[in-house]
């Protein structure tokens, strides 16, 4: 459950030495692979042909298979209820059908909801999982619930799901008085896979019971084992089958008004009206060799359609990471980037959220036998955009190219190399080195990665940036004049039913800087382990409990230690989804006067923690989710004049999703952060996030979304450096997706701000324009409209 990163601790540890040490070997079991020979069909089957829950007609063509096992919560015992699942194949689509027996069909849980919602607690669902290369590190993954809502995503064996990936395939669900059944279509052109007159894939599938919390697989995928393909079946028989061409054509257009407050100019804000605009682009897709894949986009439309979800970005020492959310940068991420090697985060020394304002792009990924490749190019016209009208560089753009290679070794281990550059008015930032990955056994695996960054900043781009707060770098502007930084991390990872160990170690020298990537914090040398036992009675009431126990170091390289953190929790977790773990930690900080303007000298700072997390979804109804958390806290937004103080922390994060009928869905998000001041015990701040989020699904392609959010930041100018802020927003949005590059959107956000109607202090005297001499934006008790903007958006996918 790993119910410690709650406590929002980002730690680390490893040796290097103790990966590169081990043998490289498969987690092969001694077992031979269970297989599956399916036929070429005169005929697509139907879901009519199961009417009964048995095949007719057509569907007797097709190969069958059943048995599946447990993986949780009674790893290898026999499901609970019956799967059977029937393939066949034509010259173009693979077919399966899943007849999924239920002895109380009332129980299943299955709504008609968004596409890529499909997410367990809330529905039961299938899930097929090809291995179409054989090489037991990639694959392609389809699920679908039993309203036949569909989601698919890219499945990597070292960091898991990446459901950024959509393709155009079909599905069907109907449920039964027996249970429910789903039909897929999986057209071949819309996976890559080798060249062959006989194709041999891996494939797992997967069926989830969500009252239970069930997984059921075929073949066994066991959880004494790390890994899921190693573990794989395999499809024989699919034979003269190809992509063949394969060319895709997106274009859209794309249409807005608005209304937005321009604060480019801090001292000089004032309000950016436009009427209706248009704008068009084009993104294509060609695909080579039946695994190599061209995307271009021309004049791309990057409008982020997915709300960010809500944070705390208050009193916080370090950049907050909010994830991408845009297709074109999403899709196909997983070959630029590790970050999800384990327990832990590594340094993002990609992230795509830094291109901000792209014209183009274009990005080559796939593999040609052994090796994996990912090439990336874009430019980024934000840095002449973010500045005023009238600076320097105004009308200026980045320029943004990536490259990565990996070459497989033995099983499911590799060797790669990586390099990232960003070139801006004759500065840049570029950043290359070499990482691996080796399996140790069934169920240890290593990995590291080593990363040089070599930096120019000239004093007229530097200063020209500073002075607009728009440096854009993860950790600080850099050093003007030439730069050099490392960046080592490894990490061990072991795996099995009942335990869990990870051993990260992470140094990053002082000067090490990515403008490309995310790496919150440098001058660090970073440890950390992370451990879980479960007992698992696997009983009536409670299915398993035991502790969790993360320790976390951090020294500078002047050998201070900055940041010293010791945590445990022990999780029991019952039947029906419910969850309680009790937690505790002691934390230690050290902030340097490098750390904190004014600080005379090293300053230690001690806090210790206590909390409860709660989970549960007991039925289809209600899935919820309860942190909350009292410790102490560095409080570093303090008057101006004085230093940090310890502060006593409240933090409360509560998520409830509530589904009363089956085609609507509420999402509501609370989340509270009150700090007080440790010496005068009277608040600083309470910074409040309530938002609510509705999605009623009139069909499989039409839905309507509403979304309300307050962000109140009620500060105490006495012992905060804090103003009082407030901001509501509206976002409704209308979607109709066919499937994924043809759609239509259309939507309305409105944005409401405690500001005085003029913004700002005017010139005496005048009512127009600011005083030069003021502070720029002024706050006031009531909220005025400070944006809103009405777009349209609609794409068309052609396939060839």
């Amino acid at each position: 459950m790993r119910v410690y990163r709650l406590i929002r601790l980002k730690t680390f540890l490893s040796l290097s030495i103790f990966l590169i040490s081990g043998s490289i070997c498969g987690a092969q079991t001694g077992t031979v692979a269970a297989s599956v020979h399916i036929a070429r069909v005169s005929a697509a089957p139907r879901l009519e042909d199961f009417q009964d829950m048995t095949p007719t007609g057509n569907a007797t063509q097709l190969a069958k298979v059943t048995d599946f096992i447990q993986q949780a919560p009674s790893d290898g015992k026999p499901a609970t209820q019956r799967t059977d699942v029937y393939l066949g194949y034509d010259a173009t689509n693979l077919y399966m059908v899943w007849v999924c027996w239920d002895k109380d069909p009332k129980a299943i849980r299955g709504h008609l909801t968004r596409r890529e919602a499909v997410t367990p607690p809330d529905d039961d669902y299938v899930e097929l999982t090809l291995d179409t290369f054989h090489d037991q590190r990639h694959g392609f993954l389809f699920d679908v619930n039993p309203r036949g809502v569909q989601s698919d995503a890219l499945w990597t064996e070292d960091s898991g799901y990446d459901y950024s990936f959509d393709t155009v395939w079909d599905s069907q669900g109907k449920l039964t008085d027996k249970g429910f059944i789903v039909w897929m279509s999986v057209p071949f052109r819309s996976i890559r896979f080798h060249p062959a007159n006989e194709q041999v894939w891996g494939v797992t599938l997967m069926r989830y019971i969500a009252r239970n919390d069930e997984y059921d697989y075929w073949p066994r995928v066991s959880s004494r084992i790390s890994g899921r393909l190693n573990q794989e079946g395999l499809i024989t028989g699919v034979a003269d089958v190809s992509p063949s061409r394969n060319m895709q054509f997106n274009p859209y257009g794309y249409l807005s008004g608005l209304h937005q407050l321009d604060d480019r100019d801090p001292i000089q804000p004032r309000f950016d009206n436009r009427n209706l605009q248009g704008k068009i682009g084009l993104d294509s897709k060609f695909v080579f060799h039946d695994s190599l894949v061209l995307d271009t986009t021309i004049n791309p439309d990057f409008a982020q359609i997915e709300s960010d979800q809500p944070q705390n970005t208050v009193n916080q020492r370090f950049e907050v990471f909010f994830p991408e959310k845009r297709p074109f940068f999403l899709e196909n991420s997983n070959f630029f980037s590790d970050t999800n090697i384990g327990v832990y985060q590594t340094s993002r020394i990609l992230f795509t959220r830094r291109i901000i304002e792209p014209s183009f792009g274009a990005r080559l990924t796939g593999k040609q036998g052994p090796w994996n490749l990912g090439f990336f190019v874009a430019d980024d016209r934000s840095p002449g955009l973010i500045v005023p009208d009238n600076g320097p560089l105004s009308g200026t753009r980045a320029y943004f190219a990536v490259g990565r290679v990996s070459h497989d070794i033995g099983s499911q281990s590799s060797v790669g190399a990586v390099y990232v550059d960003r070139e801006y008015q004759g500065d840049f930032n570029r950043v290359g080195g070499i990482d691996a990955n080796f399996r140790l056994g069934k169920n240890w695996t290593s990995w590291f990665r080593s990363l040089v960054s070599s930096t120019y900043a000239s004093s007229e781009v530097v200063s020209a940036l500073n002075a607009t707060g728009s440096a854009g770098s993860s950790i600080a502007p850099p050093a003007i004049g030439y730069t050099f930084g490392q960046d080592h991390e490894a990490v061990l990872n072991g795996i099995g039913r009942r335990f869990s160990y990870e051993l990260f170690y992470q140094d990053i020298t002082a000067n090490f800087h990515t403008d490309s990537g995310f790496v919150p914090r440098n001058d660090i040398r970073d440890m950390a382990q992370y451990f879980h036992f479960y007992w698992r009675p696997e009983g009536k009431h409670l299915v398993f409990q035991g502790p969790e126990v993360n320790t976390h170091d951090i020294w500078d390289h002047h050998g201070i230690g900055v940041q010293h953190i010791y945590s445990g929790d022990w999780v029991f977790y019952f039947r029906h989804n419910l969850l309680v773990a009790p937690i505790g930690a002691v934390e230690t900080d050290v902030l340097r006067p490098v750390d904190f303007s004014g600080l005379p000298n090293d300053r230690k700072y001690v806090q210790d923690l206590g909390g409860l997390v709660l989970q549960g979804s007991p039925t289809r109804l209600i899935t919820w989710r309860t942190t909350i958390i009292r410790d102490g806290v560095v409080l570093i937004v303090v008057p101006q004049g004085q230093l940090p103080i310890t502060g006593n922390e409240t933090f409360i994060n509560h998520t409830m999703s509530i589904k009363p009928t089956g085609h609507l869905e509420i999402d509501n998000t609370y989340i509270l952060d009150r700090v007080l001041n440790g010496a005068a015990r009277h608040a600083s701040f309470n910074n409040h996030i309530i938002r609510s989020q509705w999605n009623y699904q009139f069909t499989r392609a039409l839905s309507l979304r509403a979304i309300m959010q307050y962000n109140g930041l009620l500060a105490n100018p006495t012992y905060s450096s804090l103003q009082t802020t407030k901001d509501v927003s509206l976002n409704f949005l209308i979607t109709y997706l066919v499937h994924p590059g043809t759609a239509v959107y259309v939507g309305y956000n409105s944005n409401m701000e405690n500001l005085i109607p003029s913004l700002c202090l005017p010139v005496a005297g005048q009512t127009m324009g600011c005083d030069p001499n003021g502070a720029g934006l002024i706050r006031s008790n009531r909220l005025i409209n400070d944006g809103r903007v009405f777009f349209v958006k609609v794409s068309y996918l052609f396939r060839r």
